[in-house]
């Protein structure tokens, strides 16, 4: 028989558990507090638990654990590069980012990713598989206890979009903010997505107070069709009425990312066809320069993005130019994986 993967079980599912092992059911918040407030993952260790229990324990659950593959520190900004091997050798990666106010960890949610934008290179090889909530919990468990650091920002950015791995980015975010648990804020956390409607929607409605990231990077529907395939099933307007729909539900602000492109979006006309669209919205527009693909042509001019702001700032639109860490290790998420998977998967135009 498998073994369950402890970690990606909430605190109802392991009560329900341990009590169909005859326990009484404050065992599972006693071993939930150990996994994830002790970060302790070694049954034998919980010395508050009987031995014939921690047998048990041991025979029935298992702890999918990663482990640093590769860590790469900027000498620039302390950016701190992760990839971890998975159970299965498949890889991911993690950024470790320093500011003023503390530490922020940008994390995957999928291996690989099936969206198809043509900046942003995690999607040349293609989809693999899902990240299990556990794996994305490892993500933050392992690189705090790596850099002997506690985060207070959270970025969902990684390679993967979050929003075609719902359910398990759901329970993961439960699990990070549970009260018994880590009662990490969720408004700590920002989530990024390509622009999935429906799982907007399904969001909207859960008011779990994060924040969302819509990678826009384009004001005009054929262009954007051309280098974010999404936008062929959903266009702007509908992802901008349901970017609507969410500041009403939650009351929180919307961030759009916008990588400037040379000769594709970054022209007067482009500002003008941006700040038209989402004029009204409670939202702040992220300017980013484009990371470098080896397998596309796209490119961003030294003062690019500083320019593009300008004109957004003049039309009365809250721009800002995103900090750009850890160049000198290239911390977009990608880089390392292709190395360790052994072929040509470079990605992460976003981190």
């Amino acid at each position: 028989m498998d073994k369950i993967d402890i970690l990606s079980l909430d605190i109802d599912e392991l009560q329900e558990i341990i009590a169909g092992m005859g326990e009484k059911k404050f065992r599972a918040k006693q071993i939930f507090q150990w996994i994830h407030v002790k970060r302790v993952f070694d049954f034998d260790k919980m010395t508050d638990i009987s031995a014939q229990l921690r047998t048990r324990l041991k025979e029935k659950f298992c702890v999918k654990g990663l482990f640093v593959q590769k860590r790469l520190e900027s000498c620039m900004d302390n950016t701190v590069k992760y990839l971890y091997g998975l159970y299965d050798g498949n890889f991911v990666e993690t950024v470790l980012m320093e500011y003023s106010y503390g530490y922020s960890l940008c994390i995957s949610t999928q291996v690989g990713c099936r969206m198809g934008c043509q900046f942003c290179a995690s999607a040349i090889a293609g989809f693999v598989r899902n990240l299990e909530p556990s794996e994305m919990l490892m993500q933050i468990y392992e690189t705090e206890k790596n850099a002997g650091i506690r985060i207070s920002g959270l970025v969902l950015m990684g390679i993967g979009e979050p929003l075609d791995n719902f359910g398990n980015v759901i329970k993961f975010l439960n699990l990070l903010s549970h009260k018994d648990g880590n009662n990490f804020s969720l408004r700590h956390v920002s989530l990024s997505t390509c622009g999935i409607v429906p799982k907007i929607y399904e969001l909207a409605e859960l008011k779990l107070q994060l924040t969302l990231c819509i990678s826009l990077h384009s004001p005009e529907n054929s262009e954007r069709s051309e280098i974010m395939p999404v936008n062929r099933a959903y266009n702007l307007q509908e992802l901008i009425k349901a970017c609507r729909y969410y500041i009403t539900k939650t009351g929180r602000r919307i961030t759009f990312e916008y990588a400037v492109i040379d000769k594709v979006n970054s022209s007067d006309k482009d500002a003008d066809r941006l700040s038209d669209l989402i004029r009204g919205i409670n939202c702040h527009v992220n300017l980013i320069p484009v990371n470098k693909v080896k397998e596309r042509n796209y490119t961003t001019a030294g003062n690019a993005v500083a320019d593009f702001a300008e004109r957004l700032r003049k039309r009365g639109i809250n721009a800002t130019v995103r900090r750009t860490l850890g160049s000198d290790i290239e911390a977009a998420c990608g880089q390392l994986r292709r190395d360790a998977a052994g072929n040509d998967m470079i990605g992460g135009a976003d981190t």
